[in-house]
């Protein structure tokens, strides 16, 4: 690898390490949300549903931008595809295009289904 590469590829590793903190943030975040939902249905606690959603809005909103990063981070691994690549790299780049991208759109989904739903009647999970 040439010193660019390996630079480029340093600073990806550093965005994804603070892209893991964000989800150990999204996880307590989360957490805390199942702990309001029950609190909701246990106790009829209107005041903890709707804390719940607005975590849940503040999670998916966060993962969208979080997704756009791979979903931009794999496009752009497609740009970068040369002539010289086996075809086996090709497939598979081209596969985690079209991966990022759907889940992507899964975060949009999850993101207006917690926005819609104001009173709990889907589940929301994700991964």
């Amino acid at each position: 690898m040439y010193s660019k590469e390996i630079e480029d590829k340093l600073k990806q590793i550093k965005i994804e390490d603070f892209i893991w903190v964000i989800y150990i943030g999204i996880i307590a975040l989360s957490y805390y949300s199942n702990y309001l939902e029950k609190r909701f249905y246990v106790c009829n606690d209107f005041n903890s549903k709707d804390k719940y959603r607005k975590i849940m809005i503040v999670i998916f909103s966060i993962l969208i931008i979080v997704y756009f990063y791979f979903l931009k981070d794999s496009y752009d691994s497609v740009r970068n595809l040369n002539d010289s690549d086996t075809e086996k790299k090709k497939r598979l780049v081209y596969l985690s295009l079209l991966a990022s991208l759907l889940i992507f759109i899964s975060g949009i989904i999850f993101l207006y289904i917690a926005i819609s739903d104001t009173d709990l009647n889907v589940e929301l999970a994700f991964n």
